[in-house]
Parts: C-alpha cells; structure tokens; sequence
C-alpha cells in the first residue's frame, strides 16, 4: 500500500449556532488546506469532534469532503487530495456501516481509535475491534488511531504491529499520537519499515524526523499553521538543521497559546475566525471561548508575529 509522504489535517467540524452541521465551508476549507502545503485531510476524528457527531452526521461530513477533495486539482507531489474517514464509534456496527460507506463514496482510506468506552485493555481486544472494522472495507487502507491520552488504551504499539500482522490484509499503519519517539522508532522499524507509520504530534515533528524517520504525519494544528509544519519537513529534506529547528519552536510556541485556551479542539478552532474562515462553535459539552477570550487570544497570537506566518486563505 502507498505510504504518505508529508502532512494530513485533522479538521474541524463546521457547526451553525443552533449546533447543527454546516457543510458549506467545506469547499474553501479543502482549498485553503491544500493551498498551505497539506496532502489530505482526516475527517470526524479527534479535531472533528467525530464521537459527538450522529452516524448520518458522520456520513454527510464524508461525502462532502469526499466532493471537495475531487474538485481540487492534484497536490504539487502529483497526487490526489487524500480523504481519510475516522469510523471508529464505542458501536462497532456503527463503525463497520461507516467504513463501508466510506469505500461507497470514494474516500481515499480509513481509520479508527480505540473506542473511549468499554475501554480496551489488551492487545487482542484492540486487534479484533480493528478487524471487524477494516473487513467492513477491505479495499480500503485502514489506520488505527493511537491516541490513548483520549480513550486508556495504553497499550504496545509494537505488539499491535506483530498482531495484525498476516491477520488484517488493509492494515496499513498507525497514526502515532503519543509522546514515545523511541516506540515510535521501533514501530516504524517492524518487519523492515512494513507499515506507515504517521506521526500525530505536531510539537516533536522535528524528533520524529531526526530519530524515527518519518515521512508523513496527520496534525491538528496544521489547520491554522500548515505553512510553518510543513515547512519544517521541507527544511530538514534540504539539510537546514536551524531552520527546522527554528520553525518547530515557533510551532511550540503557538501550541503554548492555544493551550492557554482549552487547546486545539476548542482555541483552535477560533483561530480560524481569527484568519478568516468562521467554523462556528464548538458542541456541547465543550465550553466555548467567550469574546474576551478571543480578543486574548488574539493578543497573545500577535505577539508571537502568528499572523504573518499561518496559513493564509
């Protein structure tokens, strides 16, 4: 299976005030993304808000961001804009009516976390909630999405690997979403470098690009700071060690303001007010951020130079 080389965004749900769905930002989304250097996009996952979404929600969001993909042109590598489908739910009928209608509609792969509740505590759990999954498309790559700081599942990444491995044909990798550079590593050399190993931590891109050898990764902040991310990996393929370096710190430093705000799923996704693309509020029970918080949000942005260097519409 293709391995992805470069940065796929973790996007926003667009949600009206009354809470509802609103599909028409989609387009100008997609084409703001790849206009910043991002290769794809990871729908209904983390960002997206995808757990508190309804199926039919979950559903719409694919085909919608499934048609915008398809009217871009393709990306400067000569490849498509990737849709990949977050389709895990805590019901895994959900799940495998999700991925199936994602391979229905065109999306490009798909994947899913470990459901928050029951949580799964061993690996074997985790490999047959996968597979009843992935089976459900199987001409589909299918990612499994670690990220046990959200659902427990803090369970060896490498053993998953030795598990799914001969078991789950579309298995094609991991979204690494954890702080272990070294796991990281050793998951990305199993069985001489087998699986796609997508690195999820936009602050340590540049560790996971000295250490572990990553070629492709899915951020959250890349939705509003694309140009600087994508910028580091361009740096450290040319050999502008400073550069990168000084390009992660920035990233560091804007992680540290949105962390000021309930992080990225909620002051982060009023920054894309701030650079123009209103997505709306976030969904209950989420604490929305107040007009004085945005205005200190703003503050503290400006101070940083944030808005001459994010991405720009």
């Amino acid at each position: 299976m293709e391995k992805i080389k470069g940065l796929i965004d973790a996007p926003f749900t667009p949600f009206n005030e009354d809470g509802s769905v609103n599909i028409t930002p989609i387009p100008q989304y997609a084409a703001m993304l790849q206009k910043n250097g991002l290769k794809g996009v990871f729908i209904n996952g983390s960002s997206g808000e995808g757990y508190m979404l309804t199926v039919e929600e979950r559903k719409q969001l694919t085909e919608t961001w499934v048609a915008a993909a398809k009217a871009l042109p393709v990306c400067a590598d000569g490849k498509a804009f990737k849709v990949i489908v977050h389709v895990g739910s805590c019901c895994v009928k959900d799940a495998r009516e999700l991925a199936r209608h994602a391979a229905e509609v065109g999306a490009w792969g798909i994947g899913a976390m470990a459901p928050p509740f029951p949580k799964i505590g061993r690996v074997e759990e985790l490999v047959k909630y996968c597979e009843e999954i992935a089976s459900a498309a199987p001409e589909l790559p299918f990612y499994f999405y670690h990220i046990p700081a959200f659902n427990g599942a803090f369970l060896p990444m490498v053993k998953l690997l030795e598990a799914v491995d001969g078991r789950i044909p579309n298995f094609a990798g991991i979204k690494y979403t954890f702080e272990s550079i070294y796991e990281y590593n050793q998951c990305r050399l199993y069985a001489g470098g087998k699986f796609d190993m997508l690195h999820g931590q936009d602050e340590t891109i540049l560790p996971s690009l000295a250490m572990g050898g990553a070629q492709g990764g899915i951020g959250g902040t890349t939705n509003y700071n694309g140009r600087c991310l994508t910028g580091i990996i361009e740096a450290w393929e040319a050999g502008d060690v400073e550069k990168a370096r000084e390009l992660q710190n920035f990233a560091q430093l804007v992680i540290n303001v949105i962390c000021h705000f309930r992080g990225n799923i909620v002051g982060g996704k009023r920054i894309m007010k701030l650079i123009g693309l209103d997505l709306g509020p976030n969904r209950t029970p989420f604490q929305n951020m107040t007009s004085e918080e945005e205005a200190q949000m703003k503050k503290e942005l400006e101070e940083i130079d944030f808005f001459s260097k994010c991405n720009k519409l």
